[in-house]
């Protein structure tokens, strides 16, 4: 009896699934524009409805399925919108408040389908099946959470790689010299960054003279200090000839501390020097 009780309730829930959807995304009242529930874009909205539907054609199976299986076979719904764009770009709490607001609609609904069957649902049926919702919606907020965290960190490294990438351009003045202005702070991450684009960019445009401009990086440790005397180095095994301008006291002595030597280094004291210097050269 309590299998066809538990059926008959996974019936309902399917039955009433697109019903749950429209009163959830109706009942919606967020007015924050980095939200997806916010959005008035018909495609967003409609994509959101689909999404919020299939997840009751998955939950409602939690009252016939062995608990592992259950979650194994929800974990697909998990992942899909943990790395939403849209989602992505959703502050988390207003993510979980709509998990929150749609167990209480189970709840709710619970109720509903026990009057349906007015005398045959004992309470204990009425607890067992609150606390599946409950354990469900609970573990499928954790679970989403970690997914959210795991993308939303590889989004993160994504943007940050192209950040430092677009952060250290090499511009092509002509033919073949080009400039390298770095800005900024410099850490070690970035410091490795730059050398791997540079050598890239140099090799790749046939750059045979590079100014490396440091007037706009306020400060470096011993590491990245370190890292530029590197870049300057692999640009000669590659038979690019370097310059470096906009030196600081600060980065100078921080040099000076490692043991670097500038003496195969030209080094002139501001940009506009350095390319003069070059072009009376040639």
């Amino acid at each position: 009896m309590k299998l066809e009780k538990n059926h008959a309730l996974r019936t309902f829930l399917l039955n009433h699934a697109r019903q749950l959807t429209e009163e959830w995304h109706g009942s919606l009242k967020d007015n924050d524009p980095a939200s997806v529930y916010a959005s008035a874009d018909l495609e967003v909205v409609q994509t959101l409805k689909e999404q919020n539907y299939e997840f009751h054609l998955y939950f409602a199976d939690i009252f016939v399925k062995e608990e592992s299986s259950f979650f194994r076979s929800l974990e697909e719904w998990v992942v899909k919108i943990a790395k939403d764009s849209q989602h992505l770009r959703t502050p988390i709490h207003y993510i979980i408040r709509e998990f929150m607001r749609v167990r209480a609609q189970y709840l709710d609904y619970i109720k509903k389908f026990v009057s349906e069957y007015d005398g045959e649902i004992d309470q204990n049926d009425v607890d067992k099946w609150n606390g599946l919702i409950i354990k469900g919606l609970d573990i499928t907020i954790l679970k989403f959470v970690e997914g959210f965290h795991k993308y939303s960190n590889i989004q993160l490294k994504a943007q940050q790689e192209m950040i430092n990438e677009l952060s250290s351009p090499v511009i092509t003045l002509n033919n073949d010299t080009a400039l390298l202005p770095l800005v900024g702070d410099i850490d070690t991450a970035r410091a490795k960054m730059i050398l791997e684009n540079t050598l890239k960019q140099c090799a790749g445009n046939r750059v045979a003279h590079l100014y490396i401009d440091l007037s706009g990086v306020v400060m470096v440790d011993t590491m990245v200090a370190h890292q530029i005397f590197q870049l300057i180095e692999a640009l000669e095994l590659l038979g690019v000839k370097s310059t470096i301008s906009g030196i600081r006291p600060e980065i100078a002595m921080t040099a000076l501390q490692l043991g670097l030597s500038f003496d195969k280094i030209s080094i002139k004291s501001t940009l506009s020097q350095a390319i003069a210097s070059h072009t009376e050269l040639t």
